[in-house]
This record gives C-alpha cells, structure tokens and sequence, in this order.
C-alpha cells in the first residue's frame, strides 16, 4: 500500500471519533449512519480524518456520491465540518506528498 492509498485511508480510531462525533447520526437526514464519508474524496487525495469524514446513512452516501445533488449535499457536509473544524481548510484535508 503505497503512502497516499494509507493517508486517505480511515483508521479504526478514526472511525471511533467521527462516530462519537455525529452521535451515530447521518449529518444530512438524522438517521443512522456510518463514519465513512469522505467530504473530499479519496480519489482527489481527501485524507482519511475526522475533519474530512462524517456519517451518512448509506441512502445519502449514496446520493452524495451518485447523483446531481452532490453539490448541494457537500455543501451541507462542509457546513457541518466547519462547525467542528472552523480553523481547518480544505487544503489541508487534501493529501500532500511531503506529509508523509
């Protein structure tokens, strides 16, 4: 596994934190949901942490991912993440060579 495929990977414990977070909750719809969305996707480098990943139901996930209300949808999850990470940028939810 190479560097970036290990960055942009969720740990276990962050998983943990992100759950405990949005108490078990899709920060879109309320229901229950797993920590497992990247805001900035992997396949752009989004990196594998709490301030780039919340829960979603799997049916937000889904729309989130597949559907024309991507944008909308980030947006809200970007809004969320601000009211927990307010100091933290999108560059620094992106993967960086020299991070590693």
């Amino acid at each position: 596994m190479n560097e970036r495929t290990k960055a942009c990977a969720i740990s276990k414990a962050t998983k943990d934190a992100v759950y405990k977070r949005d108490r078990g909750q899709c920060v879109l719809c309320g229901k229950p949901g797993l920590p497992e969305a990247h805001y900035i996707p992997r396949s752009k480098g989004g990196l594998g942490i709490e301030q780039n990943i919340v829960t979603l139901c799997r049916p937000c996930h889904d729309l989130m991912d597949n559907t024309t209300a991507r944008d909308s949808l980030l947006k809200r999850v970007k809004e969320h993440l601000d009211l927990w990470y307010p100091d933290f940028t999108d560059a620094d939810r992106i993967y960086k060579k020299e991070q590693s």
